[in-house]
């Protein structure tokens, strides 16, 4: 049976049913997304109740995107060897049981372990959902309106993770920010076995160990460097060392890509200028909003004394924003403009947002001050993302098709793991020269340290909104593609029924 289209038109392999499978995508996507940041509201309560350190505590966060981000290649390559939705249903339950380990937690150490075998398990989902939904949606009109969904959930889940987060921390105990993984995986494993379709593997596909090696190892070396700047300052040896160790090896996966027998990121999906664009939007983006996350929960909960389920309500018009850009105005505008035409106003609008978080004091005023920046990043951002996912996964080869989806996921993950590292560092030694400057009166000490903490904030956003700005000038001159026009096969992924 090799009949390219149905007489109806329609692509061949559009199951009646894809948009349940679309809500099954869509779950687990939630569920990795949402983990990235439904344990910063919870980390004060873990972190008294485990005896963490204010140094080793950010590990709650990055080791889960270090693992998530290093490992995410091969997990687009295993769900090339073995098979999409047989990857997403390992990566569904690991994910939970790691979750459930991380719920039980009795020491910092087991937290942080649990926190990176969920990065590992959400490094073999991520992929193959993405790769699940680029050859599920093969009609260009029907996958714009299918990624703007994703891209908002994506965009959203985070925000959303802080909301879930304040609930369960306030109302039961951070630990159900893990245990609520358990429910949500199982519904979609129960979901994928009903509805998503299998893709059979690629039996010559073979695992590029060296390269997991590099590239991890890399990236380890960078963000841990980063993060021991804060402690030892930026010019301590060790951080050099671990920062130029990073570069090296990250330098040494670029040399040894060229050379591999299966590459686990094939270089010519790089070559692609419209790609290789949208790759590096995407990181230098969530450079900008993790840090983001990260200081406004801080600066709500310990400097306006927000409750953690009042913090998580603030967000709330950041994922309203999300979703308006996404869904109503990029999904609506992408088939009719280039994408760059989105892309690059979108970053512009979160750096303005991010310009006016700058001026924020220990006293700002939620409605007048913050509300307004919130509101800007979250439609810079709905812009921005859509036409990220649609644009470097449109057009791949079918044996692609689960690496490339891992490469757009990577970018967001290394920018979060980057972004969290470095904009922290920056933050609070910030804070410690604003503080030993102005501490002159005693009686003044906590107001000068509250003033010093949110003076480290405002001078991290002002490098989140620069770095969001490059992000803007990279979209504007690297991603040069075309507006996709209805019924143009070629922007969309050849179904794997049809390749050969």
């Amino acid at each position: 049976m090799n009949r390219k289209t149905r007489h109806t038109g329609e692509p061949t392999g559009a199951d009646p049913r894809r948009w349940w499978g679309l809500v099954v995508i869509a779950l687990a996507q939630v569920m990795v997304v949402l983990d990235a940041t439904i344990v910063n509201i919870a980390l004060p309560s873990a972190q008294s109740d485990l005896g963490m350190t204010d140094g080793n505590r950010q590990w709650v966060i990055t080791a889960y995107t270090l693992a998530f981000g290093g490992l995410l290649l091969l997990g687009g390559r295993i769900a090339d060897l073995v098979g999409r939705k047989r990857t997403f249903v390992i990566g569904l339950v690991g994910f939970a049981a790691a979750s459930a380990i991380g719920g039980a937690a009795t020491t910092a150490g087991m937290l942080f372990g649990a926190r990176a075998l969920q990065g590992v398990f959400a490094a073999v989902l991520a992929p193959s959902a993405l790769s699940l939904l680029t050859t599920t949606f093969t009609d260009p009109k029907e996958r714009a309106k299918a990624f703007g969904i994703y891209g908002a959930l994506a965009g959203s889940g985070s925000a959303i993770g802080f909301i879930v987060g304040g609930l369960l921390t306030e109302y039961l105990d951070w630990r159900w920010c893990l245990y609520v993984n358990v429910p949500i995986a199982v519904a979609a494993v129960f979901g994928a076995f009903a509805l998503l379709h299998d893709r059979p593997g690629h039996a010559g596909a073979r695992l590029d160990v060296p390269g997991v090696l590099l590239g991890c190892g890399g990236l380890v070396a960078i963000v841990y460097g980063f993060s021991e700047a804060e402690p030892r300052g930026w010019t301590d040896g060790l951080v050099l060392t671990l920062i130029a160790a990073g570069v090296v090896l990250l330098a040494a996966f670029v040399w040894w890509q060229n050379r591999a027998p299966m590459p686990l990121l094939p270089l010519h999906i790089l070559r692609d200028r419209n790609r290789a664009g949208c790759f590096l939007t995407m990181a230098l983006a969530v450079i900008g909003m993790f840090g983001l996350f990260l200081f406004m929960t801080y600066y709500l909960q310990a400097i306006l004394g927000y409750s953690p389920v009042k913090t998580g309500l603030a967000f709330l018009p950041l994922t309203a924003a999300i979703i308006v850009g996404s869904t109503q105005i990029s999904a609506r505008l992408l088939d009719h403009v280039p994408p760059r035409m989105l892309m690059a106003p979108g970053m512009v609008l979160a750096a303005g947002g991010m310009v006016i978080l700058t001026q924020m004091t220990v006293n700002s005023s939620y409605t007048t001050e913050i509300l307004p920046a919130l509101l800007l990043m979250g439609l810079g951002m709905g812009l921005t993302f859509m036409p990220v996912f649609a644009t470097a996964t449109a057009g791949v080869a079918p044996q692609d098709s689960g690496v490339t989806s891992a490469t757009v996921n990577t970018s967001q993950q290394v920018g979060g793991s980057i972004g969290t590292a470095l904009l922290n560092t920056i933050a609070t030694t910030s804070s410690a020269a604003y503080v030993t400057a102005h501490l002159t009166d005693p009686s003044q000490r906590d107001l000068v340290i509250r003033e010093g903490v949110v003076h480290g904030y405002t001078v991290a956003i002002w490098w989140a909104a620069g770095i969001m700005l490059l992000a803007a000038l990279v979209a504007a001159s690297m991603v040069t593609a075309k507006a996709p026009k209805h019924g143009t096969p070629t922007q969309a992924p050849v179904p794997e029924s049809v390749a050969h």
